[in-house]
């Protein structure tokens, strides 16, 4: 069969993804304190675009007119968006602002900025745990060579006090003897707090064991050469090994529990990340109402002096095209605002009624949901519910709770019991583990078989593992 070129015309059609819809798709997955940070990197970089102060001004009934005027070339007709005129007098503003200062025209009659309070004494900052070590360092009699081999050390050690790569190789990299470079080493583990610079657990806690005020030498043996048994509760094999009764072991274990694993976090304790809610549910009159959070959100509109400047028939043709195409923008990021605040609202009320037993009863009562079901009754698709649910929360009158966390795929039903959410059966698990009894927990299998007489079947390995999510020991470990 011979090889043949030809023209010819084919008509196609294709998706193409503009920028304008990309901003609409990322605006969905911002959370509230991302959202209102690109406003004001609009704000700043968009000139058309002004905050509207005082009463909200209803401007959907001419949404639409507003969009098929901003993509025309000819804007000499009615104006975009209704507003109050622009009565600011620049002429004024500009004559007693002092481009020099960044503060207002009237601060000379409030004081100089001298009696402003200092950039130190406004912000607080909390002391590292490296910061910490090096102060007492410092009050040591150390030669320059030690110092810095003491501060390369406290500079490798991470936030739970462990050094984060071997001694071995600080020391390669120092002048120091190794005799005396372990002598420093066991300086920086003797400061306070004390343990930090250790290098595995046994470590941390045979240092802490021997700056006891009673030592015990029981103690210090079973954390160097028993802590796998001390966690298996193995207290026979340690009572044997030591020549000691059970209850000396036990006294020890004691001991050591008082000791702390993680020391460095008693200076550099992790800062609290608060989490600012997207949606808040309230209980009105027997019923969930969900209203959006706007708070921080500014209401925008398009600038009045520039829109006289499209009106104008003077205007330069390329400031004309500049302006035009800052409106499209804007015009834009308002409407994918909209929708946003739209899309979240539909979401979250289908939510609300949906698992209405749950924010009744709370987390034990959650129903199984999938994003299929919310993306279905909504009439949206089922990525558009999954970029609107991500990192959203919501508060409720029973907590704040990630919207994520409302999607559980159900468990137990294929095999002729009842649905449970993966949240409800942790909880069911959970309760079961905390009041067994502790000299004969409860293992995965009777847990398994104690949930099959509330119809609830699930496997001995799904137990194990919503068991292991929740970070609870197995039985062997749980024994007491």
């Amino acid at each position: 069969m011979a090889i043949k070129m030809h023209q010819g015309l084919r008509q196609s059609q294709s998706l193409m993804i503009t920028p304008q819809l990309q901003q609409a798709i990322k605006l969905l997955t911002l959370t509230h304190l991302e959202m209102t940070t690109l406003i004001s990197q609009e704000m700043v970089e968009n000139p058309m675009l002004e905050e509207i102060e005082g009463e909200v001004e209803d401007t959907s009934s001419r949404e639409e007119m507003d969009c098929q005027e901003a993509t025309a070339d000819n804007f000499s007709g009615p104006e975009l968006i209704e507003g109050s005129k622009d009565t600011f007098d620049w002429e004024q503003y500009s004559e007693s602002f002092n481009s020099s200062s960044s503060t207002s025209p009237n601060m000379k009659e409030s004081g100089s900025p001298d009696d402003l309070p200092s950039y130190e004494n406004m912000i607080s900052k909390s002391q590292s745990l490296q910061e910490h070590l090096e102060w007492q360092l410092r009050m040591e009699s150390l030669t320059p060579e030690e110092l810095n081999y003491a501060l390369e050390l406290v500079g490798n050690i991470d936030d739970d006090g462990y050094l984060e790569v071997p001694v071995d190789e600080i020391i390669g990299r120092s002048k120091l003897e190794r005799d005396q470079a372990f002598g420093i080493l066991g300086l920086v583990q003797h400061l306070d707090p004390v343990g930090c610079g250790a290098q595995n657990l046994e470590d941390c806690l045979g240092i802490q064991a021997r700056l006891l005020p009673e030592r015990s030498p029981l103690v210090e043996l079973i954390v160097e050469r028993n802590m796998r048994d001390l966690e298996k509760k193995d207290y026979a094999k340690i009572a044997k090994d030591f020549g000691v009764s059970k209850d000396k072991v036990k006294d020890a274990e004691l001991i050591i529990m008082g000791l702390n694993p993680k020391p460095g976090r008693l200076v550099s304790a992790e800062e609290t990340q608060y989490v600012v809610p997207d949606i808040f549910v309230a209980e009105v009159g027997g019923e969930f109402v969900v209203q959006i959070n706007d708070e921080g959100v500014p209401r925008l509109r398009i600038s009045n002096l520039y829109k006289s400047l499209i009106k104008n028939q003077q205007s330069d043709t390329e400031a004309k095209e500049f302006v035009q195409d800052k409106l499209r923008s804007a015009m834009w990021l308002i409407k994918s605002i909209e929708n946003r605040q739209k899309t979240i609202y539909k979401v979250s009320n289908s939510i609300v009624r949906t698992q209405q037993e749950f924010f009744k009863k709370g987390p034990a009562f959650l129903k199984p949901m999938i994003l299929k079901d919310i993306a279905n009754e909504i009439g949206m698709h089922e990525s558009t519910v999954s970029r609107v649910t991500t990192n959203k929360f919501m508060h409720t009158p029973i907590g704040t709770f990630e919207l994520k966390y409302f999607f559980n795929a159900g468990i137990g039903g294929k095999n002729g019991g009842i649905d449970i959410a993966g949240e409800s059966l942790k909880l069911k698990i959970k309760e079961m583990v905390g009041h067994e009894d502790p000299k004969r927990p409860l293992s995965d299998q009777k847990i398994s078989e104690l949930l099959s007489t509330k119809d609830i079947i699930v496997a001995r390995r799904t137990v194990a593992k919503y068991r292991e999510m929740m970070g609870i020991a197995p039985s062997s470990k749980r024994k007491k």
